[in-house]
């Protein structure tokens, strides 16, 4: 699998000191750089795109000390890596930093939080399994400063592996089913904002000027072993706004998205087609280590596989199951416990959806 990184917001530069970017000025840069490509043909050529999809990973944190994997990581992807390399496109929500510096500011005296750190050569693991693409909006991107975020983006740079996150940025890829583009979301002022809709629906109609794909990430809902359901309204956890997700995903779509790829509530959760596009609300931890409850549904991950037509449209699906063992180490489910789990609550919160998960972990809608 090949993918050629096209171009991100040029307002974060790798090597560049870190500096306060008004968000405003952010999000215009962007959307004007985005105008200025030239518009491509609704639809490729090429026939099907296979994407397949994780959640959460986050390796190991060398904060504090203790919560490394055994040979330093080395071995941690092993048992899952083959369930993500059998795509042209591979996505994973980068939960935390990659970086040996930076300080901070979220543990007070007692140092019970939760602060992430993941070993900057970390990342040549992601790279190993052939992930192409994360996400690194989310509440943990931030753990150790800006510095240690613009440290993040450098080594994913070096590795090539493309990304979006803070305020403006998106990414392009060529993959061999035609060019992608690509934009990340949380309920952070640090990044893509998920409840500034109209910004929001904005970069993403951009994108969709310039892109036959478009792929939509998010970092939003509740978390924990009882956020298994999509409400209606907004979620929240710990009295901060996590989102209006059924409205903001489907603004996403009406703007121009064609797969939304959401996580943050450590647990699976249902899907949904909505005007021919698959809206994957949670895709659970997928490797977490050392840090993370992962008892009952936390434990849960899958790799999603998605095809879609040359327009966008979702044309089949398919979960992988998988679970972690001990600490957090990742390994094929046997017992599909995900894709259980997200036929059940596909049913229960959407029941007018048009998403099958059939005993395999197939995923297919009837029209």
């Amino acid at each position: 699998m090949l993918l050629i990184l096209l171009a991100f917001s040029a307002l974060a530069e790798p090597g560049i000191a870190p500096v306060e970017i008004d968000p405003e000025v952010a999000l215009q840069a962007e959307l004007s750089r985005l105008g200025s490509l030239a518009t491509l043909p609704a639809s490729n050529d090429d026939g099907l795109l296979r994407i397949r999809a994780v959640g959460d990973v986050m390796l190991g944190t060398s904060f504090p000390e203790g919560y490394l994997p055994p040979d330093d990581g080395a071995h941690l992807l092993d048992a899952v890596a083959p369930l993500l390399m059998d795509a042209d496109l591979t996505f994973a929500n980068l939960e935390g930093p990659l970086c040996d510096s930076g300080v901070s500011t979220k543990c007070g005296p007692s140092g019970n939080c939760y602060a992430f750190r993941s070993p900057t050569h970390y990342g040549q693991y992601l790279a190993a399994a052939v992930v192409d693409l994360v996400s690194t909006a989310n509440n943990h991107a931030r753990d150790f400063g800006q510095s240690c975020r613009d440290e993040t983006h450098a080594t994913l740079d070096a590795l090539g592996i493309a990304w979006s996150g803070p305020v403006g940025t998106t990414t392009t890829l060529e993959t061999p089913g035609g060019r992608v583009g690509m934009v990340a979301f949380h309920t952070d002022p640090g990044s893509n904002h998920l409840n500034h809709t109209e910004n929001a629906a904005a970069l993403v109609a951009a994108l969709a000027h310039a892109h036959p794909i478009v792929i939509v990430s998010f970092h939003g809902g509740a978390e924990g072993s009882r956020a298994i359901h999509v409400p209606h309204g907004t979620e929240t956890f710990y009295s901060e706004d996590r989102g209006n997700l059924r409205e903001f995903t489907h603004a996403m779509i009406d703007a121009g998205a064609d797969l939304i790829l959401g996580h943050g509530p450590h647990v699976p959760r249902g899907m949904e087609v909505y005007k021919g596009r698959l809206i994957a609300y949670s895709l659970g931890n997928f490797a977490t280590y050392g840090r993370f409850n992962l008892k009952g549904h936390l434990g849960s991950g899958m790799v999603l596989e998605v095809e879609l037509e040359g327009d966008g449209s979702f044309a089949r699906g398919r979960i992988l199951s998988t679970r972690q063992e001990g600490r957090g180490v990742p390994v094929p489910d046997h017992e599909s416990r995900a894709a259980n789990l997200v036929r059940q609550l596909s049913k229960e919160d959407f029941p007018h959806t048009n998403v099958q998960v059939r005993e395999d972990g197939a995923i297919t809608s009837k029209p």
